[in-house]
């Protein structure tokens, strides 16, 4: 019996007696109970749904292969071309379940904050560094999340230096969490007049969003600056001390948010931003302590990692994790991105696979 069928008669087991208990009468007089309870139950339906879809998938296989002995050539050739169909299909569901069967980042579920700084190759690196914030941002009104600017420093040609946006919506950090590494774009810039293809990079950066409940920050470690808002060229696009700055004195990091023209809405965007990035470092550092224990580190998609390159002449896209080569760049860029993001969450669900049984061994 493979492995996945016994998980999936384990999920279908908890999902009806979650089920069972949503029935009680007594869960109706406790609303939090009601969520909580509702919520693991939403979680076990995509492993659940899909176990019935390989297990009939299965069937028809075996039905298939059965008519395989028959008497009658167009039976035969029936059976066939049906085989050659539910092959493949068993195969994309058979990896489908090895991903959900993968123990779940509770930091998933959560929303999250994009960082996006020019790297390498000056003004063209910006100019790419605004094109991937229209790529994310294309791809998260696809899903119907919510797109909210926090700070950016733009270039006078267009481009952005840096932008920092918080993203909301449903699994927002598990969707985009592998994205975080050194993005590279081959390219000829509009400014060449060679027509030669430079090499330009962009650093991603995606954190979960913390919640105060996350860690403690002590007011005395803060240091918060104000000062007035300026757009591109340094000119000044407020009037008032609206500005904000604050400086974690323990660690050194530094968060500027100048979005809003209040203050205090600048304040409240700025430690949004500063607790995502103090939540990132300590779960890093964990992330760092387990791999140095079993001498092996499993993706963790480092931000000195080149991990994708973006190759406009050949209309190519390459993620370097996942081995993985599209020629769609173009609606990529559009912000098509599932193909490609199901591709790098089903390597890094067998690399999680394959570390679990080499730790068993």
């Amino acid at each position: 019996m493979p492995d996945w069928t016994k998980r999936v008669a384990e999920a279908e087991a908890e999902a009806s007696r979650l089920e069972a208990l949503l029935a009680d009468p007594e869960i109706a007089r406790k609303p939090n109970e009601i969520a909580r309870v509702g919520k693991e139950l939403g979680a076990l339906r995509p492993l659940i749904e899909t176990g019935v879809r390989l297990r009939e998938t299965d069937q028809a296989l075996a039905d298939a292969r059965e008519m395989l002995g028959e008497d009658d050539a167009e039976m035969r050739e029936l059976a066939e071309a049906e085989i050659a169909e539910l092959e493949p299909r068993k195969e994309a569901l058979e990896q489908e379940i090895r991903v959900l069967l993968v123990p779940r980042d509770p930091n998933d579920e959560r929303n999250a904050i994009l960082e996006l700084r020019a790297g390498t190759g000056g003004d063209e690196a910006a100019l790419f560094a605004a094109d991937l914030f229209r790529m994310y941002s294309r791809y998260a009104e696809a899903q119907g999340w919510k797109v909210e600017g926090m700070d950016q420093s733009e270039t006078p040609g267009g481009g952005l230096k840096e932008v920092i946006a918080g993203i909301s919506g449903k699994d927002v950090f598990g969707r985009l969490k592998w994205e975080r590494g050194v993005h590279r774009v081959q390219r000829v810039p509009a400014t060449e007049s060679q027509g030669r293809i430079h090499t330009s990079t962009v650093t991603v950066a995606i954190m979960p969003e913390a919640e105060e409940v996350d860690l403690a920050i002590e007011p005395s470690d803060l240091r918060i600056d104000v000062f007035r808002s300026s757009g591109p060229g340094g000119q000044s696009v407020n009037t008032t001390d609206s500005a904000v700055r604050i400086t974690h004195e323990p660690t050194g990091v530094v968060v500027t948010c100048q979005d809003e023209k209040s203050q205090h809405k600048n304040k409240a965007k700025a430690m949004k931003v500063l607790r995502s990035r103090l939540l990132e470092a300590e779960l890093d550092r964990q992330a760092q302590e387990r791999a140095d224990a079993r001498r092996a580190q499993v993706g963790t998609g480092e931000r000195s990692e080149k991990i994708r390159t973006y190759n406009f002449p050949q209309n190519r896209v390459t993620d370097h994790r996942a081995g993985l080569t599209l020629h769609r760049l173009e609606q990529m860029m559009e912000g098509d991105l599932d193909e490609i993001l199901d591709g790098i969450r089903q390597e890094m669900a067998t690399r999680q696979e394959q570390d679990a049984a080499g730790e068993a061994a």
